[in-house]
């Protein structure tokens, strides 16, 4: 039986033209199998990872403790062991999706893995870093992630004309969305100019979803616990609450069609360059009240790719809907962004608060991964 014989709601998404790329990594799901399971019979296409989910993988289990005690008494320090887990798991999931990578002519079968957030605002160090770990994996069908702040754009820009494949994360806002855009291109140009090609280099845009709802929800519920608030206020209020985000994204999805299907990047085409594909991130559900497939069910388009979080994957397997919603939901997103401004709340704002935020949280994880290797570290030594 073939990968396309086997139908669930996750294959459901590809007849819509969106890939579903795992949000997830850690070395039981590569060990057990799991992860090969998944792309055979779930329809997965790529695994996406970030400081946070290192840190979770290697502070929820034992899955690594082996490892860390031979690194320990081998001398190694907590960045090279850190390297060393993170590269060999990531590695491995390339190994997997090789076969896609392949199939998809370069296209998809992709494995991220991001640069120090420590880099967000060193344009140099993102470079260095970026190029140090790509070349280290060695594989294609590897991507960079790079926060897409001013700075990282710049890092982006330089890492592709080098040939570097890039995730530029943390996109929040159609302003962010079009700096990544735009240093793409450029990147594009400079590379066809070179003489290089523009057929060996990927790249893909990742924009957050969840985060604002959670933010703009926030701002929403104290609007309507302000004393006297009138009916009709309070009303509009509670339809807008778990809208914002997903009529954000319809947004940037709308901006991004109007790039690449215009006259400079269909020019870059002829010459062998390819989609920078929209990507979905943050797409597990924070609020309860919400559909646990919210941000999957109403974001489904083509050319898109949904990085799903493992609960998400599995509640989308058991009662995901498939559909083309991402066309329908454009319809009525300016209004509701229309909407959200009339009341005080600019989305635009609150998508360069978040993303400063969610440096600062990459971060934050970052360095508690570091001194959680290095608390195992030393009582490997000790012991």
């Amino acid at each position: 039986m073939t990968r396309q014989d086997k139908r669930n709601g996750l294959w459901a998404l590809h007849d819509f033209g969106q890939k579903p790329w795992l949000d997830f990594i850690s070395r039981d799901i590569l060990a057990s199998g799991e992860l090969k399971r998944m792309i055979g019979e779930d329809g997965i296409t790529g695994v996406t990872t970030n400081p946070s989910i290192f840190e979770k993988a290697v502070n929820s289990s034992n899955d690594y403790d082996v490892d860390i005690g031979k690194m320990a008494r081998e001398g190694k320090n907590a960045g090279e062991i850190y390297e060393a887990l993170a590269f060999r798991d990531v590695r491995e999931a390339a190994d997997l999706l090789k076969g896609i990578n392949n199939e998809s002519k370069g296209t998809d079968g992709f494995v991220s893995i991001e640069v120090s957030p420590h880099f967000a605002a060193d344009v140099e160090a993102t470079i260095e870093s970026g190029v140090g770990i790509f070349n280290y994996l060695g594989e294609k069908n590897i991507l960079i992630k790079v926060p897409a702040t001013v700075e990282g754009n710049k890092a982006i820009e330089e890492l592709l004309v080098k040939g570097v494949n890039i995730n530029a994360t943390l996109i929040f806002s159609i302003e962010q969305y079009e700096g990544v855009a735009r240093a793409y291109l450029r990147a594009l140009k400079r590379r066809k100019d070179k003489g290089l090609s523009l057929s060996a280099v990927h790249s893909v845009a990742s924009v957050f979803v969840s985060r604002i709802d959670t933010a703009v929800d926030k701002a929403l519920d104290r609007m309507a616990a302000e004393p006297g608030v009138m009916p009709g206020k309070a009303g509009i209020i509670r339809e807008l609450r778990g809208r914002a985000a997903v009529a954000n994204s319809c947004r940037v999805y709308h901006r991004y069609r109007e790039i690449f299907s215009g006259r400079e990047f269909r020019e870059l085409e002829t010459s062998g360059a390819a989609l920078q594909n929209i990507v979905w991130g943050s797409t597990s559900t924070k609020d309860p009240s919400y559909s646990d497939v919210k941000y999957v069910e109403e974001l489904i388009g083509r050319d898109t790719v949904n990085t799903i979080p493992l609960s998400t994957v599995k509640a989308f397997k058991d009662h995901g809907t498939a559909g083309n919603t991402l066309d329908a939901n454009l319809r009525g997103a300016g209004q509701i962004i229309e909407q959200l401004l009339s009341l005080g709340i600019d989305v635009d704002v609150v998508c360069r608060q978040i993303q400063y935020e969610g440096v600062r949280a990459f971060t934050d994880s970052y360095d508690n991964l570091f001194s959680s290797i290095e608390g195992k570290r030393q009582g490997f030594v000790k012991g």
